[in-house]
């Protein structure tokens, strides 16, 4: 195949899903009243936001070669832990902070600490106990919702503290700061994957572990700070919710790890590990927030979008497989 060819194949492949969201997008445009509009698009925006960013962490340990099941009950005990701090109203302590803006990066501390021990402890019986991370994660996906639980009563803890709401409730050119807060969020996470040694090594651990530490690449430590990041990124995606909806309540996020995970696989991100970039991800999340928006303005039942998100998540499966037999013809 000459040169051009190949390399116009390969950049088809790379972003196919950007070329399946402009089709839906167009699709349902044409088909659906009042579908294309600004508040509309801007509203997939908006719903992309804290599942984009629960996505990412998800995907970098998927490049890595492993996987993280305990990202969506690492966000719910964010969201619990910062809503019991900061909330007033349930069982919310109503800590006040002189001046109050220090609520913002005392929560977001509070929050980020929880999910980087947890995504440490991970990483730990992963990479030092040589446990499955498939087993591990699940378990700290159980385990980890229990103490959200068992912290909260089954309560819940509501009316955060203004400070912290504001982020929640405040717009720019009609899409929310959460929104800009994932954008920026996978503009620079897409950087250190693409740009920077640990992004590059990461690669290359996903692509053949044996063949990285035989190149002197430091695979424990790599792989522990991925774990770490995916804790950490979780409780970003938990605090991000938590003032969406101005506290948390115990099943609050519940159902976002398959929306994630769905994200991760129809964005390009192989399942083999060493394949995938994050803006294939966002993508992915914006397919899913554009399919759900049409369901809901279409008025059909919840459970459409179970069904479509399973047959997707099955069709990138599909794609993945053939992109890969694909590249394997061109090399």
């Amino acid at each position: 195949m000459p040169p051009r060819q190949r390399q116009a194949l390969e950049f088809v492949l790379d972003n196919l899903v950007w070329f399946m969201l402009l089709v839906v997008l167009g699709i349902f445009s044409a088909v659906i009243p009042n579908y294309f509009q600004a508040g509309i698009f801007a509203n997939i925006v908006e719903q992309s936001s804290v599942l984009g960013v629960m996505s990412i962490g998800l995907a970098l340990v998927i490049i890595a070669g492993h996987m993280d099941l305990s990202v969506e009950s690492v966000a719910a005990l964010s969201a619990m832990v910062t809503s019991m701090l900061f909330a007033s109203s349930g069982i919310g302590l109503g800590i006040v902070l002189t001046p109050g803006w220090l609520v913002v990066p005392v929560s977001l501390g509070a929050g980020l600490l929880v999910g980087g021990v947890i995504g440490a402890l991970n990483g730990f019986l992963v990479i030092k106990v040589k446990m499955n991370a498939f087993i591990v994660t699940l378990a700290s996906f159980i385990w980890v919702r229990g103490l959200v639980v068992a912290l909260s009563g089954g309560r819940s803890a509501q009316n955060l503290a203004d400070e912290v709401r504001w982020l929640g409730i405040q717009r720019v050119l009609g899409i929310p700061l959460t929104a800009y807060i994932a954008i920026l969020c996978f503009v620079g996470f897409s950087f250190t994957l693409a740009k920077t040694r640990f992004g590059r090594h990461l690669l290359m651990i996903g692509g053949n572990q044996a063949a990285a530490f035989r190149a002197g690449i430091k695979v424990d430590k790599v792989l522990m700070i991925a774990f770490v990041l995916s804790g950490a990124i979780a409780a970003l995606a938990g605090w991000l919710l938590a003032i969406r909806t101005s506290g948390a309540t115990a099943n609050l996020g519940s159902g976002m790890l398959f929306n994630a995970f769905a994200a991760v696989v129809i964005g390009g991100v192989s399942l083999k590990g060493g394949v995938g970039s994050l803006p294939g991800v966002y993508a992915g999340v914006l397919l899913l927030s554009a399919i759900n928006t049409a369901i809901n303005l279409m008025g059909l039942p919840a459970h459409y979008t179970q069904v479509i998100h399973g047959l997707l998540v099955l069709a990138a499966v599909l794609l993945d497989t053939l992109k890969q037999t694909i590249r394997k013809q061109l090399a």
